[in-house]
């Protein structure tokens, strides 16, 4: 059976990690609303706190499958407690309002704040693009056709999966949240810009591409950690099919959409439950 599930490795991480993108939303939602103005920030606290537990464990123990699974959620809890939340205090704090169209709410206060750590991403991003030890396969193709001749660093020391997961999942998460945010800027593109829709196009091209590479997998920890960005910049397809109205984000109504959102968790679980019989 185990050997059987291996050659699906691939696809169960993407599945994994797919559907936790709309929980994520939806867990943020479901935080304003039960705790209210009062207690979200302090939840949100707790929950970026368990976060940082899980990416710890996940290091202490050494082993890639655990320190993967665990560096992925503890990734997923602090940018939805500590990162998202404090856009949203900050957000309020200084009196943001919505960005509004045909009278409905089109960007969030927290997400236009968001956009302006632009310049901090592009600066802590540096050290990904100058590093000769990275091993981001990204980073590396970058590296190779800049000819930036870095002189490269090996050693044997025992990689911590945990932090590496948990530092990926955040960075790709930053960095699509911030090129959307600047792309959906009528200021500087905007929905309908012809450059909105290369990034359509490019994102699901190039989703496309890192699946053909990631149903390759056929151990589940590699798989995940492919999986993580293969999902987010599929994601973008998705976020900017939403906002141009094809169909309606359920996952930011949780509360409206209760059946399917328990379907979408059932579905997680089971794809969790899957990844469980491999290694």
């Amino acid at each position: 059976m185990k050997a059987s599930t291996q050659r699906f490795s691939g696809l169960i991480a993407f599945f994994v990690v797919l559907l936790m993108m709309p929980l994520g939303h939806a867990l943020m939602i479901l935080m304003e609303h039960v705790f209210g103005e009062h207690y979200q920030f302090t939840s949100a606290f707790l929950l970026g706190l368990l976060g940082v537990v899980l990416v710890y464990l996940g290091a202490r123990s050494g082993r890639e499958v655990q320190g993967t699974w665990f560096g992925f959620f503890g990734g997923i809890l602090v940018w939805t407690g500590w990162v998202e939340f404090s856009y949203v205090y900050f957000a309020s704090h200084l009196g943001v309002d919505p960005l509004m169209k045909n009278g409905a709410v089109a960007t969030k206060p927290e997400y236009l704040v968001l956009a302006s750590s632009a310049g901090l991403l592009a600066t802590t991003l540096l050290y990904f693009l100058f590093n000769g030890r990275t091993r981001c396969n990204f980073f590396t193709w970058l590296q190779r056709h800049l000819k930036l001749r870095l002189r490269e660093v090996r050693d044997n020391a025992e990689r911590n999966y945990s932090i590496i997961t948990f530092m990926e999942t955040t960075y790709v998460l930053w960095f699509f949240y911030v090129l959307l945010l600047l792309v959906y800027d009528e200021r500087i593109l905007g929905d309908h810009h012809p450059v909105t829709y290369i990034v359509l196009a490019g994102s699901l091209v190039w989703s496309l591409y890192l699946m053909t590479q990631l149903v390759k997998h056929r151990q589940i920890a590699p798989a995940v950690r492919y999986a993580i960005p293969t999902v987010v910049i599929f994601w973008n397809a998705v976020e900017i099919l939403g906002r141009w109205g094809f169909y309606r984000e359920i996952w930011i109504e949780p509360l409206h959409h209760i059946v399917e959102m328990i379907l979408i968790l059932l579905a997680f679980l089971a794809a969790g439950m899957l990844a469980k019989r491999v290694r």
